[in-house]
């Protein structure tokens, strides 16, 4: 079976099951930050109150008198698919990770629900005092930061890595949620040399790495020279990037080696961020509810037997058959071509783990 097929078959399962992560807890090397958090000997309560520790206070009016003017922190934007998303706010943790930094996760904002539901808090869909202990660095909400209700407009300065990676737009990324936060952005393009692949048009990741040397001083004063920056839209200013709060517009195509790593077991946004990111209890719970209604399980049977689940994605790939003039129903992959692929990965399953899975 193609590896291919396989790492799709998994990987692009059920979107509530797109990350399964493990309780593995690692050590980690201190961070300069005074807010460092012992994972083996902190109990969730007394992380949520380091992490909390990392602003001054209760949410501000303006974000920045919120921010502790001996820590150093980092944010970005969304806005795009769920699953991109989810892989967006793994980048960039780990960029604060890597950095030192603390990072501010704003919302999610369910683009597959339609643009009239209201954002959603990280915190109702991910533990983020778990996380937080479990990656051993301090997290914020930008909720936690700025009042939610909050009328004024903060300007900041940004690296704007989409013009850089994608050149036939030469404009940052938007995203619906800066004016969310009220915030009215500068972006400065990135050097040319932040690209995975430079000048491959067909290609729009970044390395994380040299992203992350952006949030340096050095580094930061020699990209600076004769500077390429979009004013912002609401007061037109044009800031250089921000250092006390370092952000990017878009970390969706950011990778350590290769494009599209998250699919490979290697990827350290997975290893040190990724696997980490737990559902909260009550989003567990209701995905169990639903699952065990959709396999047809009785009351009775406590655990959830395992299953395959198969992500079709008919709704964001039918441009595919529109661009090659095929009719819909000749275009997908039929039921039966399913469910063959389905038998080669129970038979996989079964040959390499001894395991039978029926349900799908």
């Amino acid at each position: 079976m193609p590896k291919m097929v396989r790492r799709y078959l998994y990987f692009f399962g059920a979107e509530f099951l797109l990350f399964v992560f493990s309780s593995i807890m690692y050590n980690t090397r201190p961070y300069a930050s005074q807010l460092v958090l012992h994972p083996q000997t902190t109990s969730l309560a007394a992380v949520e109150n380091d992490r909390l520790s990392a602003v001054v206070g209760p949410p501000t009016a303006k974000f920045r008198d919120n921010l502790k003017p001996d820590q150093k922190y980092i944010t970005s934007w969304l806005d795009a698919g769920w699953s991109n998303d989810v892989i967006t706010y793994m980048n960039l943790i780990y960029l604060g990770v890597v950095t030192q930094r603390i990072p501010i996760i704003g919302y999610f904002i369910p683009s597959h629900l339609g643009y009239h539901v209201a954002p959603i808090d990280f915190s109702k869909v991910f533990d983020l005092p778990r996380l937080s202990k479990l990656v051993n660095l301090p997290m914020l909400e930008w909720h936690e930061v700025k009042d939610r209700n909050s009328t004024e407009v903060d300007e900041l300065g940004c690296w704007d890595i989409w013009g850089t990676s994608k050149p036939e737009t030469g404009l940052p990324r938007k995203s619906r949620l800066l004016p969310l936060l009220n915030l009215d952005v500068s972006y400065t393009k990135t050097p040319d040399w932040v690209t995975t692949i430079p000048n491959f048009k067909h290609d729009r990741h970044s390395s994380l790495f040299a992203l992350a040397s952006l949030a340096e001083p050095e580094t930061r004063l020699e990209s600076l020279v004769n500077p390429v920056v979009h004013e912002s839209p609401r007061n037109h200013v044009r800031l250089p990037p921000d250092e006390h709060l370092v952000c990017y517009d878009y970390l969706y195509y950011a990778s350590a080696h290769f494009p599209f790593e998250h699919e490979y077991d290697y990827a350290p946004a997975w290893k040190f961020v990724g696997q980490h990111m737990h559902w909260t209890p009550e989003l567990e719970q209701l995905g169990s509810q639903y699952l065990r209604r959709a396999l047809n399980l009785e009351p009775s049977e406590e655990l959830t037997p395992p299953y395959i689940s198969i992500h079709v994605r008919h709704g964001d790939f039918d441009f595919l058959c529109r661009d090659f003039h095929r009719p819909i129903d000749e275009c997908f992959s039929s039921l039966d071509v399913i469910e063959r692929r389905v038998e080669e990965v129970q038979q996989e399953l079964w040959r390499r783990n001894g395991m039978r899975v029926k349900h799908v």
